[in-house]
């Protein structure tokens, strides 16, 4: 599993329950604050149309599964302690949450779209969604404010005289979130600022730690509770307010998708995770027939319960992450074929692939091929989404 994907937001939003859902772990859920006191790490997947139909074969996973032609790969969702105003400044779960949330390459930010709940996560009515937005995007920006403080700080410390770069100091203060001189640079010139903090004001500042904090923790919101026409009147003005154009939602319902998944498990229903219809198949009792109901014309409406979808759209939405096949051109052994399907970064190169599966492949590299082509690819060659490719190396 080469990526992460977390969960943020405050307490009491479904945040557990979208986690149960896409996992089907037994972590604990309840509308009281700080129901998840540690990160909860499980298995969740995304979904890739499977390759093996187009050669004419059955996929046989190490990883995850396929159902139907849809491949479900593996990915790692972490859900992190709840969110409070001050997090930055070590309320609440403030450092230990901060701490759990730099090991996420792109969040997913629960938002009880229903306004049932405060800031603090305490029942309430009428509560806008939008300042659990603000918050939280605020809070992330202060904290990258002030490790962005630091690295100023750094800079101006060197020794007397010292030639050194601002975009330097920077980056080995911000390390942890995974960018670089060149990087922080680019960002630094896109906002017209000079390569020289002492010409920075406030206000510059505070636009750079934003880009930055943007740029690596990508954000999806995850609009939960959207079964509701509380959620549903807030939707349409949130997604139509030009403040929230740089984000991007997605409407689902955690409870939906979680009940479907329990309704599959005791033969109730035939349902695969995404889709936007199911079968009843068992005979349930009227007040679960008609529980039911409601969700299929919640799924038919809105092309599925959104869990799957929202976790999919911060892989290959936000992170522009692609999925590869490594194959082989004759076919697997032992009636094995397509055994392996890797979540990689868009741009990743034939070689960068090979280094990827392991680093002595990298190392011996020789070419590597397009097993639906049969065309012979070069180092440098970039991967597109869904190829099938075999690696040549002498190792």
């Amino acid at each position: 599993m080469s990526y992460t994907i977390g969960l943020v937001g405050k307490p009491s939003v479904g945040k557990s329950t979208l986690f149960n859902a896409a996992t089907m772990n037994d972590v604990p859920e309840g509308a009281y604050p700080f129901t998840t006191i540690d990160p909860s790490v499980g298995e969740a997947y995304v979904r890739v149309e499977c390759a093996a139909p187009e050669f004419g074969q059955t996929c046989t996973p190490n990883h995850g599964y396929c159902d139907d032609g849809v491949r479900f790969v593996p990915t790692k969702l972490v859900d992190v302690a709840g969110l409070v105003p001050g997090a930055h400044e070590g309320k609440g779960l403030g450092n230990q949450f901060l701490t759990d949330l730099n090991e996420a390459d792109v969040l997913v930010h629960v938002v009880d779209f229903a306004g049932e709940t405060d800031l603090e996560g305490e029942p309430t009515d009428d509560h806008d969604p939008r300042a659990d937005i603000d918050v939280l995007e605020s809070e992330l920006d202060q904290w990258y404010l002030d490790i962005l403080g630091k690295g100023i700080e750094r800079y101006r410390s060197g020794y007397e005289g010292e030639e050194k770069a601002i975009e330097a100091d920077l980056a080995e203060q911000m390390s942890a979130f995974g960018i670089s001189d060149d990087e922080i640079k680019q960002v630094v010139l896109s906002l017209d600022l000079e390569l020289d903090p002492e010409t920075w004001e406030d206000g510059d500042r505070k636009r750079l730690a934003h880009e930055i904090r943007v740029r690596t923790k990508p954000m999806v919101i995850a609009a939960n509770k959207m079964d509701t026409e509380a959620a549903r009147r807030n939707w349409e003005e949130i997604t139509s307010d030009p403040e929230y154009d740089h984000l991007t939602f997605v409407p689902v319902s955690a409870h939906a998708e979680k009940a479907l998944k329990n309704g599959a498990e005791r033969g109730v229903v035939d349902y695969r995770p995404g889709d936007d219809t199911f079968t009843v198949t068992g005979d349930p009792p009227a007040e679960t027939a008609a529980g039911l109901e409601r969700i299929r014309e919640f799924v038919a409406e809105f092309g599925g319960t959104g869990v799957q979808q929202v976790l999919e759209t911060a892989l290959f939405g936000e992170l522009d992450a692609i999925a590869v096949f490594p194959g082989a051109r004759s076919g697997g052994e032992d009636d094995t074929f397509l055994q392996d399907c890797f979540v990689l970064p868009g741009g990743s190169t034939a070689e960068g692939f090979a280094y990827f599966l392991h680093s002595d492949i990298g190392d011996g590299f020789l070419h590597a091929h397009d097993v639906r082509s049969g065309r012979q690819v070069g180092a440098g060659t970039e991967l597109s989404h869904r190829d099938v490719i075999e690696v040549t190396t002498t190792n």
